[in-house]
């Protein structure tokens, strides 16, 4: 029998931060391993330092493979890659932890653009020790970009609230200069999309948030709102997106308004993330907008707490959860979408060829 059971990939992140840990805690029960086929890229050495520092996990055991070819259901499966012995210094930037996470993610990208893993999802790295003459990228998001082609869309996901972003990682003195009209009527698109694709909602409402305080005051803090942000959202509106805005963003969370939409599209990072991890400390990370499927823990490599068994697993295990349930999701949609009728049909376990047809039965009449 096949096992279509999902391939989740997961890449270790920064050795010297808490990647490991989080890995190590959630699959530290195995019944994870039985609704997913998990494979881990990174080193064993350093899995092995990890697990020797984590209460109750002395006898964990990797299933270790050369090749995501080898990865067997109901274990957790290691794809050696990068240096065979690596220098943990837990809590320590380091070239070479940002190194060894760099491998990792080139090693599983190229299984993730090859078609051998349904999904990804990340630990989180150290952006300026990840730098490198292979590397280059200011995040993920951007790397995710260059090796899979188009405009992907960071999206901040839970149970709670969906943060997307106009703009990812830039100087904050570089944002106003970065958004466009053209720029936000793509992002509102892609966002748009997703929600539909990903998240199985139909007809989303997307709420827009002014780049200024008090959404510019009609102009005494700033004229983006009226000549640049509000002309995208009546575009996008007149298309027959749902979007509504600008909101001032102070007073939009305060009011706990977001709770009325799908989604909140944020004009730069810390605009979307500061409230959303406060309001979500469990979140995920989704680059949406792209044909392969990507999440990560809203966290990073909290070199603060590292090697000392503290660090919550339950970012990551979220995660893998929307990972998987984004994959099944477009398949749904692919299949409803390509052809609408053939899906009713199906829903009702009836045969959709030709003579069942209502105008094939009229003509026999």
């Amino acid at each position: 029998m096949a096992d279509n059971r999902l391939k989740i990939g997961i890449t270790q992140g920064d050795t010297n931060g808490i990647g490991w840990e989080i890995i190590l805690k959630t699959f530290a029960d195995n019944r994870l391993a039985e609704l997913v086929t998990p494979v881990i890229y990174g080193s064993p050495s350093v899995a092995a330092f990890y697990r020797n520092r984590i209460a109750g996990l002395e006898e964990f055991q990797f299933n270790i493979i050369g090749s995501v070819r080898d990865a067997r259901r109901g274990r957790v499966n290691l794809v050696a890659c990068g240096q065979k012995e690596i220098r943990v210094t837990p809590g320590e930037a380091s070239a070479e932890g940002g190194r060894a996470a760099v491998d990792a993610l080139q090693c599983a990208m190229h299984d993730l653009k090859e078609g051998s893993l349904d999904a990804l999802v990340t630990a989180p790295i150290d952006k300026q020790t990840a730098q490198c003459d292979d590397f280059h990228y200011t995040g993920h998001t951007e790397y995710l970009a260059a090796e899979l082609g188009g405009e992907p869309i960071m999206l901040m996901c839970s149970e709670r609230l969906r943060v997307g972003l106009v703009t990812t990682h830039l100087p904050l003195a570089e944002v106003a200069a970065a958004i466009s009209q053209e720029k936000i009527v793509a992002a509102i698109d892609r966002l748009n999309r997703s929600l539909t694709s990903d998240f199985g909602v139909v007809r989303p409402r997307i709420a827009v948030l002014a780049l200024n305080p008090h959404a510019g005051d009609g102009g005494l803090l700033g004229h983006e709102e009226e000549e640049t942000i509000r002309p995208a959202i009546n575009d996008c509106y007149q298309r027959g997106i749902l979007a509504f805005g600008p909101f001032p963003a102070d007073g939009f969370f305060a009011s706990g308004n977001y709770a009325r939409y799908d989604a909140v599209l944020a004009m730069y990072h810390d605009q979307g993330l500061a409230p959303f991890k406060t309001l979500s400390p469990d979140g995920v990370n989704v680059t949406a907008g792209l044909d392969r499927v990507r999440t990560s823990p809203d966290h990073g490599v909290a070199y603060d707490i590292a090697g000392k068994d503290l660090a919550d697993p339950q970012s990551l295990r979220n995660a893998i959860y929307m990972a998987a349930d984004i994959v099944e999701n477009r398949r749904r949609w692919a299949e409803m979408s390509a052809d609408p009728l053939q899906h009713f049909e199906r829903e009702k376990g009836r045969d959709t060829s030709a003579h069942d047809l209502p105008e094939a039965k009229n003509e026999k009449a």
